[in-house]
């Protein structure tokens, strides 16, 4: 019989994925009778949180930082899950004309003809700047670089005029007023980020250790995969492991 008052969990996340938990949360509540409050902030952050001793039930990140908290000991052994896959795309201001990004060729000469390029902090701002120097232009391109501050969509730059090309996960650029979403990478220089859930370490109650486990299950169930769909992501397949 469920409990009169629903056990209450806190989680954190990271941005890109903060609507997509927000309203499998909410599922959570009448699925598993349970309260799921997600604070979502800029990733970095997030894991500065975590380090920092804050406890949280669950934590959502992009699967490499959930690997390093994991081996530093801040998360539960062996609960990381691989959950969401996220392609990372280009969005240029609403209105302009959207640059041939098609192959890697065309790509290039696209960022080399923007005045600015947008990106932000977490996951694919880091395999952006990794991109750039494959290619060999850093040092060209860095007087062009504008970093979004944590916790602002490079969405934003972008419709704002700060950036005239943005790069980042589709989730962030979906439904944002003032851009339009030119298409993903190519597949050479395609970036793709995988958003994995762990359980926090340090609680010592067997009931909420439980309740984490069981949102982490639902979460990775086909049943969530609608909602991650929704929000331009999609489930991570068992083939991932």
């Amino acid at each position: 019989m469920p409990n009169s008052v629903p056990l209450r969990l806190n989680a954190i996340s990271s941005m890109a994925t903060r609507q997509i938990l927000a309203e499998l949360a909410e599922q959570c509540a009448s699925r598993l009778d349970c309260q799921l409050a997600v604070e979502s902030l800029g990733g970095v952050e997030a894991a500065k949180k975590v380090r920092a001793g804050e406890r949280f039930d669950l934590v959502f990140l992009a699967d490499d930082a959930l690997a390093s908290l994991e081996s530093d000991g801040y998360l539960l052994s062996g609960s990381r899950r691989p959950l969401m896959r996220s392609e990372v795309v280009l969005a240029v201001p609403i209105g302009n004309a959207k640059p041939a990004i098609n192959t890697e060729a065309a790509l290039k000469a696209a960022v080399c003809a923007a005045e600015s390029i947008g990106y932000s902090t977490g996951p694919s701002g880091s395999a952006l700047l990794a991109l750039f120097e494959r290619w060999g232009l850093s040092a060209q391109l860095k007087p062009r670089l504008v970093l979004a501050p944590a916790g602002v969509p490079v969405g934003q730059l972008v419709a704002e005029g700060r950036a005239a090309i943005g790069v980042q996960q589709r989730s962030e650029f979906l439904g944002h007023p003032g851009i339009a979403v030119v298409g993903p990478l190519p597949e050479s220089a395609a970036i793709e980020t995988i958003f994995s859930g762990a359980l926090g370490c340090g609680q010592s109650d067997d009931a909420r250790i439980a309740k984490a486990q069981q949102i982490l299950d639902f979460i990775a169930s086909v049943q969530a995969a609608s909602v991650m769909h929704a929000y331009g992501m999609s489930p991570v397949t068992p083939s991932f492991h």
